[in-house]
């Protein structure tokens, strides 16, 4: 596919990393010359400096054949612009990033299918349902649906007590045949693993488990973990996240949130029904103890300041707190957070990524469908062609690239977890799990 990436900042460079890989004929404009400097040198695409909402530009670009315009820079009017000149010009499909989220409410002056959108996506509005999922699974580090819903992909860092200590992934999938579930990436040290039959569990381990929903408590059982309810929540940050995700509990748990500034604290409580706001620094221990941190469910630090999310969140995983949730901006920080083990760490920009993934694989397969910046692995899916490698062995017979597995097949809506036993056929999907460095040599075993 062409694709014309509008924005080389951090949701940009991602997403132009991740299709990249995947052959694409990926095209980047961007005004700043550092931004475009690190993607011409660290992405192979064709990188134009210069303002993405200029005709002259974008049709250097060839956003006449384009099969993807996606407008992803910081400013909502350039993006709604950019679309405008990019659908005039004759491009298949565009996808606008808007913070504004007024521009999709029914009374919207300014719609954005005027300016020929085809999908738009809220940064905001997509970190809110990532934590708010989160928050409904406080056991994980992570998680992420796929299929609808149907699948989730959950990762759980494992204790000492974890029966599967000392195992090899042989091992125990021969305790339990019955029960089905993958192992797609374990995190060890700072390195991401992608674990065959041979691995064996260390308890430094974050381990991540693909598997249907309606057996993730037999998961839980076989880690030695509960999948206990949450009932309370501490926010902090009446950011518009903060806020997002408030509304969205506030009916069906303990919600409090606590913020620095006396007068934004006033008003979100003037404006929350249910929730108790707090004026308070999130990063002084003395407050923390005295608002029983270490009785929190979930701690949900999104401010707008990186530096105190890092260490508000470092105080409530030290104080207690069952689980803590921390928003990054800069997702180099993400693996390093995640690896010292203070709890889930997420970034608005990489769950917007995500999401305009997922919208360009669902009309095109073989694409990648997640981008997972903290473990270094992406999920891609796959439709074998007939007469295909893939389609005349069993999966154990087939050399897979090492940093690769199949983790769900879906036949005619049927999902099941791969093993080795399994045999593909040219009418299945499949999700596969692997470093973004052998995504060509994986998909040549998909090929006729």
């Amino acid at each position: 596919m062409r694709i014309v990436i509008i924005g080389a900042g951090e949701v940009g460079f991602h997403v132009a990393k991740a299709l990249s890989q995947d052959d694409h004929d990926i095209t980047v404009i961007d005004i700043d010359s550092v931004k475009c400097k690190r993607a011409s040198e660290s992405l192979d695409v064709i990188v134009i400096e210069g303002n993405g909402a200029s005709p002259r530009n974008l049709s250097e670009a060839n956003v006449q054949e384009a099969d993807y315009v996606l407008c992803l820079t910081r400013v909502d009017e350039v993006n709604l612009i950019a679309s405008q000149q990019a659908n005039e010009l004759g491009a298949k499909k565009i996808i606008a990033r808007l913070r504004n989220q007024q521009y999709s409410t029914r009374d919207s002056i300014i719609k954005p299918e005027k300016f020929g959108i085809d999908h738009v996506i809220h940064p905001e509005r997509e970190a809110v349902k990532e934590i708010v999922k989160l928050v409904r699974h406080s056991y994980a580090t992570q998680v992420m649906d796929f299929e609808g819903g149907r699948m989730q992909m959950i990762g759980i860092r494992l204790e000492e007590s974890s029966p599967i200590i000392g195992k090899t992934v042989r091992e125990i999938c021969d305790e339990d045949r019955d029960f089905r579930f993958g192992i797609v990436t374990v995190m060890r040290e700072g390195e991401s693993h992608v674990p065959w039959s041979d691995f064996v569990f260390k308890h430094i381990d974050t381990a991540y488990f693909i598997v249907k929903k309606e057996r993730l408590n037999s998961l839980m059982y076989m880690l030695g973990k509960e999948a206990t309810e949450t009932n309370s929540v501490v926010i902090l940050g009446g950011s518009k996240i903060g806020r997002s995700i408030a509304e969205e509990l506030e009916e069906e748990l303990n919600v409090r949130l606590i913020d620095s500034n006396r007068e934004k604290a006033e008003w979100l409580a003037s404006n929350l029904k249910q929730t108790m706001v707090l004026h308070g620094d999130g990063t002084d221990v003395e407050f923390l103890k005295s608002e029983n941190i270490e009785e929190a469910d979930s701690f949900i630090t999104v401010t707008q300041n990186e530096q105190t999310n890092l260490l508000s969140g470092m105080l409530a995983h030290h104080l207690g707190a069952n689980q803590t949730v921390i928003h990054l901006s800069t997702t180099e920080y993400m693996p390093i957070v995640q690896e010292i083990g203070l709890g889930s760490v997420m970034s608005k920009n990489m769950s917007t990524v995500n999401s305009i993934l997922k919208f360009i694989s669902s009309s095109k397969a073989e694409s990648p469908v997640t981008t997972f910046d903290e473990i270094d692995v992406e999920v891609v899916e796959f439709s074998p062609e007939p007469g295909s490698r893939v389609t005349t062995s069993q999966l154990k017979d087939i050399k897979f690239p090492e940093d690769s597995i199949v983790g769900v097949i879906n036949h005619h809506g049927q999902l099941s977890i791969a093993r080795g036993e399994s045999q593909l056929t040219d009418e299945d999907t499949v999700l596969v799990f692997a470093k973004s460095n052998v995504v060509s040599k994986l998909r040549k075993l998909f090929e006729s």
